[in-house]
């Protein structure tokens, strides 16, 4: 414990202490600890947001990290709002990205938002949740409001962030509406009267410019809580639809168990921190166990039932397992059957048939998955651009051709 917050209530050092926990950043502490003060002796909840941009429909473990913590803030008596953002979705988040996004239609954003909030139920306290469109507001700005918006930031301070810095640097075009995003997501927070802000590490700046146009406009500004990034399938990229190296709360619960299953023994250890909802200590326990000789595929197995119970049923996952026992242990895969070991990953599934000698060229590889005569542990494939990040794999090509490929 802190200096700080050995002076502070023990119920707010308690509070603050699972708020804090797994979380990457708290900004700014004794900011927070003023308004949890104010809360608890005030009996008024505080107003916690979390904006996600519809541009998916689906809601992938990634996103669950941040959900998970904000239902812990919600047994703690807050209020959730759950902002989807049509309006930002239209614009293109820039972070991270060194390219221009292209921006969404508005009948693909309202697609994806019809399933966003039916699934992140799935996590939250529906009766401590509020969800609102940042379109209600966005819509009524109009030209003086964004003019008189824009005039709160300067450009010197939006070059600051990271990748616009770098795609500066290096000549590459960064359109106007896309300092817009950061403005505009700020400004949510402005209407919301938001007192902390979750997202991930990547969204940190924009989290901040919520802080300042706050201050802007009269407001207490809001607290910042920033999550660690989950690692995708691949092993190697941060959790991402676009980047096909997600597992979404809502695919079934065979292909849960199974792309779980997929993930390298270093990257499980991760996942029990981020998304488990095991205490530090029992992950402990389970990495002692294996350093003591477990098979790691033993405790891996254990996760995937753990998440496929929570998304789907305790029964389902214990049907998953005897699924993926049927396809890798009992016969229907062969045991004794050709194992490649590579160093390098991420690699393309097509660059991997070839090397196995599953396809002879690029074109061939290509047909036999049109064809859907390819099988990547034990489900079938259809993306050619399919990555494989680190981790085993077993490919199977028709009915009797099999390779086990250890990546990474």
């Amino acid at each position: 414990m802190s200096c700080q917050e050995s002076y502070i209530n023990p119920e707010i050092s308690s509070d603050l202490s699972i708020i804090k926990h797994g979380c990457d950043e708290l900004l700014i502490e004794s900011d927070f600890i003023i308004k949890l003060s104010k809360s608890r002796s005030r009996g008024i909840p505080l107003r916690i947001k979390l904006g996600l941009d519809p541009t998916a429909p689906d809601i992938h473990l990634g996103h669950t990290v941040v959900l998970n913590k904000l239902r812990q803030l919600q047994d703690l008596g807050h209020t959730v709002v759950f902002l989807i953002g049509d309006f930002t979705a239209s614009i293109g988040d820039p972070s991270g990205r060194n390219v221009t996004r292209p921006p969404l239609s508005l009948e693909q954003i309202e697609e994806n938002a019809r399933t966003y909030y039916k699934q992140a139920v799935l996590i939250l306290d529906e009766a401590k949740t509020e969800v609102r469109y940042n379109s209600e507001w966005c819509n009524l700005l109009g030209s003086r409001g964004l003019i008189k918006l824009a005039s709160c930031y300067t450009m010197a301070r939006m070059l600051e962030r990271d990748d616009f810095t770098k795609r500066y640097q290096k000549g590459i075009p960064i359109a106007l509406h896309e300092f817009l995003y950061p403005l505009i997501q700020g400004y949510d927070s402005v209407v919301l009267e938001s007192d902390l802000e979750l997202g991930g590490t990547d969204q940190k700046f924009n989290l901040l410019i919520g802080r300042e146009l706050q201050k802007e406009y009269g407001q207490s500004p809001q607290c910042i809580l920033t999550m660690p990034l989950l690692i995708g399938t691949d092993g190697v990229s941060k959790m991402s639809k676009s980047k096909n190296n997600f597992i979404a709360i809502n695919e079934s619960s065979e292909s849960m168990f199974g792309k779980i299953m997929s993930i390298s023994d270093d990257l499980m250890w991760n996942y029990f921190e981020l998304i488990s909802l095991r205490s530090m200590e029992d992950v402990e326990i389970l990495k002692k166990n294996v350093s003591d000789g477990l098979n790691p595929k033993e405790v891996k197995i254990s996760l995937a039932k753990e998440i496929v119970s929570r998304f789907h049923s305790p029964k389902e996952a214990l049907q998953a397992e005897v699924d993926f026992d049927n396809k890798f242990r009992n016969g229907l895969i062969p045991q004794n059957i050709e194992e490649l070991v590579l160093g390098a990953a991420p690699l393309g599934i097509l660059k991997l048939m070839c090397m196995s000698g599953l396809a002879s060229s690029n074109s061939e590889a290509q047909r036999y998955i049109e064809q859907k005569g390819v099988k990547v542990n034990g489900d079938r494939i259809e993306d050619k651009s399919l990555l494989l990040g680190k981790g085993v794999y077993i490919i199977q090509v028709g009915k009797r051709k099999f390779v086990k490929i250890r990546l990474g």
